[in-house]
């Protein structure tokens, strides 16, 4: 049994330090070598070090600086058995003086970092091998659980990592933050990234650990750029959303809406920490507007309780922000709730009518939500059968065919 805790200790150990120096030890390999599959195999095979060895030396006092170590001299020998010119061997050389931790400034290991990120992130990319990218190199995700999420074969998903890695150094993508306009420039791209990420773990078939990740980088990098408010207002606006984790599904594991959850389960620390950051930060930008809407939807003690003209209101100004079908579609719902049924229903009727939403399961549920609020229930529990019809996901099609039951019960009764 001793063995076991001390196996599980050591797990949680290792866990810990890659979390804290996984993506500074890569980015400091990648920015010496240039090697990106060298560093981020370099990482990894410190870490699989640590599991077998800390069990039996225990853990060291600076579990990072002892996995930097054991990367280094990894890429060191690596490299001497190819040969490589002396330079690079002596820059790896010098990155032993962070194990000592009076290493180069502090403002040389946030420059690594950002410099990682921002490569990861780089428009000359596709969106998708932009997330990808982020997940395997920063946040050290295997890429077969990187292949689950995005519904392809380990072999495909590392085909794409590759290609991803390919076209950095063919098309001579600099490994640096931008700066000035560019910084401006670049920045919303990034936190797309991030976004998407929290996407990919928050949906109803998500993985919630890419959430927890996106999460985790949102930290990083609000740690890294804290003057960027839009960096502020993303990660208050995910730790909102994440705060719900726990009370999304029933004890069958069936979706339930915003106001059927026990509010008294949400993660109240993760809804303080979001007022917290979110605190100070600009109204103008589309993250911070979304965040206020979702702190609104956070801290109401009770469904009944949502300040709803707020968050039409802030609606209408992310609609002007950000428009688009989607952000039409919530501001029609919110007025909806605000301003009564036939308010919504009137303007949901002009944010459909470009087409956009035709068979877009949420606007479809949103007209059977408004009209079952106006009285046809009958009309709305149709609705809520055709929205089940077109759902992207399981847990989402069980769910509106129980809103349609539902509604359809009490029509009849």
């Amino acid at each position: 049994m001793t063995d076991v805790r001390v196996a599980v200790a050591t797990a949680e150990a290792v866990a810990a330090a890659s979390a804290d120096a996984y993506a500074r030890i890569v980015a400091a390999l990648i920015r010496v070598t240039g090697d990106w599959t060298l560093a981020e195999d370099c990482a990894q095979e410190a870490l699989t070090l640590a599991l077998q060895r800390w069990p039996l030396e225990g853990v060291p006092r600076n579990p990072g600086g002892w996995l930097m170590t054991v990367a280094r001299n990894r890429a060191v020998d690596v490299l001497r058995r190819a040969s490589v010119e002396r330079r690079k061997l002596a820059e790896l050389a010098v990155l032993a003086l962070h194990d000592q931790g009076h290493v180069a400034a502090r403002e040389e290991v946030v420059d690594d970092r950002l410099r990682l990120i921002f490569t990861c992130c780089h428009p000359a990319l596709a969106l998708e091998a932009r997330v990808a990218l982020t997940l395997r190199t920063i946040g050290g995700v295997p890429t077969a659980d990187i292949a689950r999420a995005f519904l392809v074969s380990e072999s495909t998903m590392t085909r794409r990592l590759t290609r991803a890695k390919t076209r950095i150094a063919e098309a001579g993508i600099p490994y640096r933050v931008p700066t000035g306009p560019a910084l401006t420039e670049r920045l919303p791209g990034v936190l797309a990234v991030l976004y998407l990420l929290f996407t990919h773990g928050y949906n109803a078939d998500g993985r919630p650990a890419f959430a927890e990740e996106a999460i985790r980088l949102a930290r990083l990098l609000r740690r890294l750029m804290p003057d960027q408010g839009e960096v502020s207002a993303l990660l208050a606006l995910f730790l909102f959303q994440h705060s719900r984790r726990e009370t999304r599904r029933d004890g069958q594991g069936n979706l339930l809406t915003l106001d059927r959850q026990d509010r008294r389960r949400w993660d109240h620390a993760a809804i303080a920490e979001g007022l917290r950051v979110l605190d100070g930060a600009p109204e103008a930008g589309s993250y911070a507007l979304q965040a206020r809407i979702a702190a609104c939807h956070a801290t109401a003690a009770s469904a009944e309780a949502t300040d709803w003209p707020a968050i039409a209101t802030w609606y209408d100004r992310l609609a002007e922000v950000q428009p688009s079908p989607v952000i039409e579609l919530n501001r029609a719902v919110a007025y909806g709730y605000a301003h009564g049924p036939a308010v919504g229903l009137a303007l949901l009727a002009q944010a459909r009518a470009g087409g956009a939403l035709d068979d877009y399961p949420l606007a479809v549920a949103a007209e059977a939500d408004l009209l079952a609020r106006h009285g046809d229930r009958e009309r709305a529990a149709a609705l809520f059968r055709q929205a089940a019809a077109v759902a992207h996901s399981a847990p989402e099609r069980r769910a509106l065919l129980d809103r349609a039951d539902e509604t359809a019960s009490h029509s009849s009764g």
